[in-house]
């Protein structure tokens, strides 16, 4: 999943000249990885509240359309990152984590898209599923 995030990452942030125009060319590989950390954090947190894909999908459906928890979440934890972990301004952190409502918006439309198999409900339950399980072999269950 990590690694289809990162791609809409890239695609989305790089077909934006304004913010990518903003990111210094030897940290937008950094920039790239760590949005897209963010954001799959977030939906595996996200999931886990929702009762699973579906839950998952419906809330970011409602967050992205009006403005919800969700984006606001990663947004601040962008902000946030960049601003500490990579040394970039609050400015620049901010335009980039202004283009996160974008970027889910892109991930359901992909998700919920019969024809793109890309990022699919599917791979998404299993890749949830893995995690769970392997949280519950560290505490024994």
């Amino acid at each position: 999943m990590f690694d289809q995030i990162l791609d809409l990452v890239k695609d989305h942030l790089g077909n934006n000249p304004e913010i990518a125009s903003q990111i210094p060319d030897d940290k937008k590989e950094e920039v790239h990885k760590e949005v897209a950390s963010q954001i799959t954090s977030s939906i595996k947190d996200q999931a886990a509240q929702q009762g699973g894909i579906g839950g998952l999908l419906s809330s970011l459906q409602n967050s992205v359309a009006g403005g919800g928890t969700i984006p606001s979440a990663i947004e601040g934890g962008i902000v946030g990152s960049l601003t500490s972990k990579l040394g970039l301004s609050p400015a620049i952190s901010g335009a980039i984590a202004a283009a996160i409502p974008g970027i889910l918006q892109k991930f359901v439309h992909k998700v919920n898209d019969p024809n793109d198999s890309s990022i699919t409900k599917e791979g998404l339950g299993d890749t949830l599923s893995n995690i769970t399980g392997s949280i519950g072999k560290m505490f024994g269950k």
